[in-house]
């Protein structure tokens, strides 16, 4: 939960970014996902930093614990 909202953490990412925690969370590579999105390996590197600091984590498997514990992915 975020502190003091109430609200789970993934809801203060943007959609963009909780697209990439998803696929991240899937186990998609940084260059896997930036192929798919039709962007470059920095940006997709910006958008993970991103999301991590959001969260409040520091490593992937810390957002992929997250995204099966909230069934945000499958």
């Amino acid at each position: 939960m975020a502190r003091g909202t109430g609200q789970p953490l993934h809801e203060a990412l943007s959609d963009r970014e909780l697209e990439v925690m998803c696929l991240i969370a899937s186990g998609k590579t940084v260059s896997q996902i930036a192929e798919l999105l039709s962007l470059s390996d920095k940006t997709i590197s910006t958008y993970r930093a991103r999301i991590l600091e959001k969260m409040h984590m520091k490593t992937n498997a810390g957002l992929t614990y997250y995204a099966i514990q909230n069934k945000l992915v499958s």
